[in-house]
């Protein structure tokens, strides 16, 4: 089958890493036609816009977009371009698979979760108010709509890939209206799910426990702010963001994308690790039926993780991106 897919090369390492990825789709025998787009700083200083307007139509014309990473500035500075772009797009479902990879030393060897995060809500929305000089109110919005929609999402996508438990990750002990309506709707739609076992977690106490026994975990839902903190801790559970992948996901679009920064000082050097890319690109393939592509990919980038001499310097190895990418290519 032939695909058209909007291709967003990112800042920084995102188009060394990109790149990567698109040479291991082509490897695989994979039909794709790229439709190439700005977004973040190479927009920026390109058409003086972080988030082009082709950009966004067309990632809604192709419905799938392959994407690098972008920089946003701390404090002043462009606001994030990823944020706009879920906001623009309604990419309210957040998914960040997270599994130990079979010969990396790390502090865990059998984890295996998927962080559900909301995309569009809480304190992320950005509404902010400077009620006068030296005090800043930040908005926390929660509604009805999103909270059902983003549990129905959770729900789902774990019958789909065959998950076994939810759990729902709140704070309404303290946030009892905000996170309480949170709750409250989870509660309301687990029936609908008999397959699916059910809990709730309070959020501090759920990430002591995901740092002594994150095996007794399989599908976390957040909200966003928590949903970003805790899906970044989990990454540290298997080795580090340049691991793990993730999408960003609407009922009419679907953005991929390495979950790692854009390490402006690492950009040209040829080092990045661009196994966090590679696992986004099959977390897409498998989007788009394409499932026998992504088991080969996958296989593939695995069985080049289990040696170490061919992995790249961040897990100890000696091999550049590109080489990194060319071996995983000769095992396709």
């Amino acid at each position: 089958m032939k695909h058209t897919i909007t291709l967003i090369n990112g800042d920084g390492i995102g188009p060394e890493v990109v790149q990567v990825a698109v040479n291991v789709l082509h490897a695989a025998g994979l039909s794709i036609d790229w439709d190439v787009q700005l977004l973040g700083l190479d927009a920026l200083s390109k058409v003086k816009e972080s988030i082009p307007g082709p950009t966004l139509d067309s990632i809604r014309h192709n419905k799938v977009a392959l994407k690098g990473p972008t920089t946003t500035p701390i404090g002043s500075g462009h606001k994030s371009a990823n944020v706009a772009l879920r906001k623009e797009l309604d990419l309210y479902a957040c998914i960040r698979p997270v599994k130990s990879i079979v010969g990396l030393d790390t502090r865990f060897a059998n984890v295996d979760l998927v962080v559900v995060r909301e995309n569009t809500e809480g304190l992320y929305s950005g509404q902010e108010i400077e009620v006068q000089p030296g005090c800043v109110v930040s908005l926390r919005t929660m509604t009805k709509h999103a909270s059902t929609r983003i549990a129905h999402k959770a729900f789902s996508w774990a019958e789909q890939f065959k998950r076994t438990k939810l759990c729902c990750v709140h704070k309404a002990n303290i946030l009892k209206l905000g996170d309480g309506l949170w709750l409250d709707c989870f509660n309301c739609l687990a029936a609908e799910y008999p397959k699916i076992g059910y809990e709730q977690a309070i959020i501090d106490a759920l990430c002591m426990r995901l740092v002594i026994r994150p095996e007794d975990f399989d599908v976390l839902v957040l909200e966003n702010m928590f949903g970003d903190i805790v899906s970044d801790l989990c990454a540290g559970l298997v080795g580090g963001l340049g691991l793990v992948p993730g999408a960003n996901i609407g009922d009419n679009a679907a953005v991929f994308e390495a979950v790692h920064g854009s390490a402006p000082d690492l950009a040209g050097r040829n080092t990045a690790n661009p196994t966090a890319m590679i696992q986004s690109a099959v977390m897409m393939l498998r989007h788009i039926d394409e499932a026998q592509a992504a088991q080969h990919i996958e296989g593939a980038l695995f069985e080049v993780l289990k040696n170490p001499s061919l992995r790249t310097r961040d897990l100890g190895g000696k091999a550049s991106t590109i080489e990194f990418g060319q071996h995983i290519i000769a095992r396709l």
